[in-house]
């Protein structure tokens, strides 16, 4: 087998294993546009946008690695949870943070010695609401008198004249009530884990603060949160607007990491605002690159390749080689722009290419049959992205788009003042 080959093998392997970024591997770097890097490091709370295999998981973690000595990142996949109830959501983040804190706490006298106490309390109380059943039912008492209970029964007036099925319902409801003065009813009323969590938000807090005016080690923390929309859509703004209150006038800031179109970081409720805002909470950082800029999205990608091309020991020219005419360009175009469907789509035609000749390299045509394969994936995705009464809309605004060019047999078209981009079948 040739050095080059061997090469070819390596690059193989490495972006295998590299398909999905991993907590540990600290190979592969994120290829970062403009101020991407120096924004999601900075002591600002963010929110980072891209669609699935573009880069976010991979941005936590290598961003991660670029923290100043002072600087602590606590990572948290909510992957992990999405099939807890929404309170323990909180608890887990909660206790992440807070187990971080005492991890990185030093000294055991003094004032150290009483805030770790502090914290020990605190995960603690933590632990205890999390075994705590998520609603708890509390039986309340009321005494009602029996004239209150026969008014808003809604019993017919004397002398009127009443049908026997009337006649039977009033009767049967006059025999729920007993004959005594005053009867007692039960209510119940549920006391869910949030408002306990509210009640403690202040204490909480206090103990972060409290950590970072003794803390000789570090002065700030970043709570990043992937993949929140795997977290129910009910639930995402009430988890982002706690989160924000316990960041709000301390050292922590949230990097969430998540699909912008399924994400609901903020809604008002009651006349109450309740998440976090664009802008004013939070700053965006958008890491998707679709075919508005084709030129930088596909800048994008070769640079990704050409980061595992460096991993294998090959060198750009040596990467340009297994391409020929504008086999590249169609391989992102098939791949929709995404890194992952790139890198993924990349190994499949490579392998077909090389099959019937060693020596071949990658043209249009090669990747031509993903088009159709890229398309199918996409409106699965669509369909489990978006909501049951979305689903519809969405495709039916889509399908005119995708019809219209495949019989033009074209990849792009002007739609008044929107470009937009498909993939012919």
């Amino acid at each position: 087998m040739s050095m080059q080959e061997k090469n070819l093998d390596k690059l193989r392997n490495v972006i295998n294993e590299n398909l999905r970024t991993q907590i540990g591997n600290d190979k592969v770097n994120y290829i970062s546009t403009g101020h991407t890097l120096s924004d999601v490091t900075a002591k600002q709370s963010h929110c980072i946008f891209a669609r699935r295999g573009c880069g976010k998981t991979l941005l936590l973690h290598h961003s991660r690695r670029q923290l100043d000595t002072e600087t602590r990142a606590i990572y948290i996949n909510c992957e992990d949870f999405k099939h807890h109830s929404f309170p323990n959501v909180l608890i887990e983040l909660l206790d992440a943070t807070f187990r971080e804190l005492d991890r990185n706490l030093l000294g055991w006298f003094g004032k150290s010695k009483k805030l770790k106490a502090i914290l020990t309390d605190i995960r603690s109380s933590l632990m205890t609401l999390r075994q705590a059943p998520d609603q708890q039912s509390i039986e309340v008492k009321a005494a009602l008198s029996e004239h209150a209970e026969r008014k808003t029964s809604g019993t017919g007036k004397i002398g009127a004249k009443v049908h026997s099925a009337e006649a039977s319902i009033s009767a049967g409801s006059d025999r729920l009530f007993k004959s005594s003065s005053d009867i007692e009813r039960k209510y119940v009323h549920n006391e869910n884990k949030l408002q306990q969590l509210n009640h403690n938000l202040p204490s909480y807090k206090t103990g972060i603060r409290d950590f970072f005016s003794i803390s000789a080690k570090l002065r700030s923390v970043f709570i990043q949160i992937d993949d929140f929309y795997h977290l129910n859509r009910t639930d995402q703004p009430f988890v982002a607007d706690y989160i924000h209150r316990l960041c709000k006038d301390t050292p922590l800031k949230f990097k969430i990491a998540t699909l912008r179109h399924n994400s609901v970081m903020y809604i008002e409720r009651a006349g109450q605002p309740i998440g976090i805002q664009e802008r004013h909470d939070y700053q965006p950082i958008n890491i998707d690159f679709t075919f508005e800029h084709f030129d930088r999205t596909l800048a994008q990608n070769r640079g990704i390749f050409l980061e595992y091309c460096k991993l294998a020991g090959m060198t750009p020219a040596d990467f340009d080689a297994l391409f020929k005419g504008k086999g590249f360009d169609r391989l992102v175009l098939a791949g929709g722009g995404v890194p992952r469907d790139c890198m993924s789509f990349f190994l499949e035609v490579l392998d077909r290419v090389r099959t019937a000749d060693p020596a071949g390299k990658i043209g249009k045509d090669d990747v031509r049959f993903l088009s159709k394969e890229t398309f199918e994936r996409r409106i699965d995705e669509l369909k489990q992205d978006s909501e049951g009464q979305d689903q519809d809309t969405l495709l039916r605004a889509y399908m005119p788009y995708a019809v219209f060019a495949s019989k033009r047999k074209a990849t792009s078209f002007l739609s008044r003042k929107t470009k937009f981009k498909a993939m012919t079948t």
